[in-house]
């Protein structure tokens, strides 16, 4: 299975960087993990946070695949456990398309890139710098991947 991270936003930090190839690298086989970086919308003193978000929002749905299962992280979505995510992604396997998960930039994703999405995934109540999402949202997929393929979720 095919796995996109359609994420908003072009320069990332060396360890943003570094966290998610670490993590995309370790799934293999019948799941793999590529992020696709979107270009921010042109954010100037004169224009609206709202026009730059429309921006992204062409960009972001034109990166998705044709057929494609989308999910939206969104702080309102609904909030996974791992073993959730691990449910979710056999479900994603037997269903055979490709999975894109969307994340905006600054200001969030456009009500039209949220209306496209199938599913909104939360990774937290709390605020999250868009960078750290990327490597948090590769080492989720790796541990629920892990645990499908029956390795121990945690070593207490």
């Amino acid at each position: 299975m095919r796995i996109m991270l359609i994420a908003a936003g072009t320069r990332q930090p060396r360890w943003v960087q570094d966290g998610f190839r670490e993590y995309a690298r370790r799934l293999r086989g019948n799941c793999t993990l590529e992020l696709v970086e979107i270009p921010l919308g042109r954010r100037t003193s004169g224009g609206s946070a709202r026009q730059a978000v429309e921006q992204e929002a062409g960009r972001t749905l034109r990166a998705i695949p044709r057929g494609a299962r989308v999910v939206a992280l969104d702080v309102k979505g609904s909030p996974w456990s791992t073993e959730q995510l691990a449910a979710r992604l056999l479900a994603w396997m037997a269903g055979a398309a490709p999975v894109s998960l969307l994340v905006g930039g600054p200001d969030g994703l456009s009500p039209r890139v949220m209306e496209r999405a199938d599913e909104r995934w939360s990774l937290s109540p709390l605020t999250l710098p868009h960078g750290l999402v990327r490597p948090l949202v590769a080492e989720a997929l790796y541990r629920a991947w892990s645990l499908n393929q029956g390795h121990p979720y945690h070593r207490a």
